[in-house]
C-alpha cells in the first residue's frame, strides 16, 4: 500500500494549496516548454518493468494525469530500471519531470545518458553518465532542471534508476520533459534564403578583396 502515488495528494489538496499556489507559476510553464508532442512514444522501451508497455505508458501520461495513480512503472526483478526514450527531432534538454512516491519504492540514484541506443543493466552501472541525479522521497512532482551545456543536442535519453530508498522494487507514477525541440535536417525558412542570397554576396567580396590583394602585391 505504501506504494500508491496518492499518498500525500490527498493532503497535499489541504487549505493551503490553492491559497500558495498561483495556477499561472504551476502549470503554464510546464505546458510551455513540454516535449510531450515530440516524443516517439512507439519507440520508447524499458528494461525490468513488471508489467509490458507499463514505461512507455507513464511517458504518455498527460500534465493534467500526472497525479494519477494509474498507470505507474513498477520494477520487476529487483529495484532497477533502464528506460530509453526517443524524440522524433533534437531537444534541448531543460528539466526532467517525475512523480513517484514517499515510500521505499522511490527511486533514489537517477543516471542520465544522451544519445545512447546501446545500454543495458551493466554498461549502464559502468559508464559516466551525461549526468547524474539523487532525486527526493516525496509524492510530490519533482521538476529536476539538468546542466543545459551537456544537453544541448539530444535526439534519445536513457535513464537509468540504480537504485531506491530501500524497498525490492521501484515505483514511478509521471515521467516527463521540458525543453526546446528542432526538426532534424531543418531550418528556419528565412535561414534558408539568407544562405541562398549569401552565395553571390561573398564571391562579389571575395573577388573585390582578391584584386586588392593583387594590386597590393603588385
Amino acid at each position: 500500500m505504501s506504494s500508491h502515488c496518492h499518498d500525500e495528494h490527498d493532503h497535499g489538496h489541504g487549505g493551503h494549496s490553492h491559497e500558495g499556489h498561483d495556477h499561472s507559476d504551476d502549470i503554464t510553464p510546464a505546458l510551455q516548454y513540454s516535449l510531450y508532442q515530440h516524443i516517439s512514444f512507439d519507440d520508447i522501451t524499458t528494461l525490468n518493468e513488471a508489467s509490458s508497455g507499463s514505461g512507455k505508458a507513464i511517458v504518455k501520461k498527460t500534465w493534467d494525469e500526472r497525479m494519477n495513480e494509474q498507470p505507474e512503472l513498477e520494477s520487476d526483478a529487483d529495484e532497477q530500471l533502464l528506460m530509453h526514450i526517443p524524440f522524433t527531432g533534437q531537444v534541448k534538454l531543460h528539466s526532467i519531470i517525475l512523480r513517484t512516491s514517499n515510500s521505499d519504492s522511490a527511486p533514489k540514484t537517477l543516471k542520465v545518458f544522451i544519445n545512447r541506443d546501446d545500454l543495458d543493466f551493466s554498461t549502464a552501472s559502468d559508464l559516466q553518465p551525461t549526468q547524474e541525479f539523487q532525486l527526493s522521497q516525496t509524492s510530490e512532482i519533482q521538476d529536476i532542471g539538468v546542466k543545459r551545456a551537456l544537453f544541448g543536442k539530444v535526439q534519445n535519453l536513457t535513464l537509468f534508476v540504480e537504485d531506491n530508498y530501500g524497498e525490492d522494487v521501484s515505483r514511478i507514477c509521471y515521467l516527463g520533459f521540458k525543453g526546446d525541440w528542432m526538426q532534424l535536417g531543418k531550418a528556419p525558412t528565412n535561414i534558408l534564403y539568407e544562405a541562398a542570397a549569401n552565395p553571390s554576396d561573398h564571391k562579389v567580396k571575395g573577388t573585390s578583396a582578391n584584386q586588392m590583394g593583387s594590386n597590393i602585391g603588385q
